[in-house]
C-alpha cells in the first residue's frame, strides 16, 4: 500500500509533461486557424543544414562510450565468468554507442550530394 505513492506521483509528473505537450499543439493548432481566417499561410520552415543527425550521432556515441568504459570494470568483480567480461550490465552503455554510430550512419549514407 505504501507503493501507491509514488506510482500516483510518476503518473502525476507525466500527466503535467503530457497534458503540456498537449496544450502546446493546441495552440499550434488555433494559432492555424487564426492565420487561415485571415487568409495568411504559416511561413515555410527554413530548411537545415542537414547537420542535426550528425551533431545528436556524436553527442550519442560518446555518451554511449563513456558508458561503456565505466561500466566495463563491473566485469571484473561478478563471480561469472562472461567472455571478454562483458555481461548484461554493458548494455547500458552499448545501446546508446551503437544507436548514435546508427544516427551517424543516417546522416552520411543519406546525405544529398
Amino acid at each position: 500500500m505504501e507503493a501507491i505513492i509514488p506510482c500516483l506521483g510518476v503518473v502525476a509528473i507525466l500527466a503535467i509533461i503530457f497534458g503540456f505537450l498537449a496544450f502546446l499543439r493546441y495552440m499550434n493548432y488555433k494559432e492555424t486557424l487564426a492565420l487561415a481566417e485571415k487568409g495568411l499561410a504559416r511561413p515555410e520552415k527554413k530548411a537545415g543544414s542537414g547537420k542535426g543527425l550528425l551533431r545528436w550521432g556524436i553527442a550519442v556515441t560518446a555518451i554511449g562510450a563513456a558508458l561503456s568504459l565505466g561500466l566495463y570494470p563491473l566485469g571484473f568483480d561478478s563471480g561469472i565468468n562472461y567472455p571478454l567480461r562483458l555481461g548484461p550490465w554493458m548494455l547500458g552503455g552499448f545501446v546508446p554507442l551503437f544507436l548514435g554510430i546508427g544516427l551517424i550512419l543516417i546522416h552520411y549514407l543519406t546525405e544529398k550530394e
